[in-house]
């Protein structure tokens, strides 16, 4: 091993919380690029979504995972065991909180679990911005888990910060190299995602139909990218078609005389053209599927591991 890599630093961190905590946006500052969408709607991020960061002092590859929650369908299942699993063959864990809401039964699940792992745990303490009014509770919490003082649990560091106005987001990265172990990296330094190009092109529509149907439909939502084929003049051709679980949830996304998946296509074609560097031509529609979320062949399609 050269003297430059004996100082090098890489390893897998997993970045962990209830939904809506700010995973993906904090990834996505650290990053400096979009590699996971945001939205206020909780189950946006359905993968374990990998973002890497290089340096001259390393490599740390992260691993955005769903929010952890209760549900009763395979979906939500599968969603339980990316988070629960994000936890295992890592080197380093963030616990991310809002510390503008109040400690919740997940919450308290996911410290319970994070009390048997073997390695460093930075909590970090979200959204700082807002004043972090419950900061105290998610200490307690720890304490209550740990049974002794904060200061005194050696496996855990805590970093208060905000992803969304990039504060102390260095000093999170500076706390992360001290833990990572010496190595060489995983990928080239220039690279930012691992992401299969057909599911970052589904999340990125699946993001607007979130944006532009606020609370109506998103979690009965699926985007299956049918084929990406070139066209002339330098078009990328893509076939999107958008799941839902009822027929009065097909009407919604249409909408009237078509507009609102007009629009929800418009938006996608926007944001794609620019991650892809040219032109598409984006053809979208809609199919009703009863209980996809239970439909294990197609969760595999989607790519979720079954």
């Amino acid at each position: 091993m050269t003297e430059k890599s004996i100082s090098y630093r890489c390893g897998m961190v997993s970045i962990v919380g209830r939904p809506n905590v700010g995973k993906s946006t904090l990834l996505n500052t650290i990053v400096g690029e979009k590699v996971t969408i945001v939205s206020k709607v909780p189950q946006t991020t359905r993968h374990r979504i990998r973002g890497i960061y290089s340096d001259e002092r390393g490599q740390i590859v992260f691993i955005d995972t769903p929010g952890l929650v209760s549900g009763k369908d395979r979906l939500d299942y599968l969603l339980r065991k990316v988070c629960l699993g994000a936890t295992q063959d890592v080197d380093c864990i963030i616990h991310l909180v809002d510390t503008q809401e109040t400690v919740g039964k997940e919450e308290v699940e996911l410290v319970k679990r994070l009390n048997g792992v073997k390695v460093p745990i930075i909590l970090g303490l979200n959204k700082i911005d807002l004043k972090g009014e419950y900061i105290p509770e998610y200490i307690a919490l720890w304490e209550q888990v740990k049974n002794k003082p904060i200061n005194h649990i050696d496996s855990l560091t805590m970093v208060a910060l905000s992803g969304k106005d990039c504060i102390n987001v260095d000093k999170l990265l500076d706390v992360l190299f001290e833990k990572l172990p010496e190595g060489e990296p995983f990928y080239p330094t220039d690279t930012i995602s691992d992401i299969p190009q057909k599911i970052l092109i589904a999340d990125i529509i699946r993001e607007k139909l979130l944006y532009v149907l606020r609370e109506e439909v998103p979690h009965s939502i699926a985007v299956v990218i049918e084929s990406i084929k070139p066209r002339r003049k330098k078009t990328l051709h893509i076939q999107a078609v958008i799941l839902v679980e009822r027929e009065s949830q097909k009407e919604i996304v249409i909408g009237k005389k078509g507009h609102t998946l007009k629009t929800i296509g418009t938006q996608a074609r926007q944001e794609l053209e620019e991650l892809v560097g040219s032109k598409i031509f984006l053809e979208t529609y809609v199919k009703t599927q009863k209980k996809w979320r239970d439909d294990l062949q197609l969760l595999q399609e989607l790519g979720y591991d079954i």
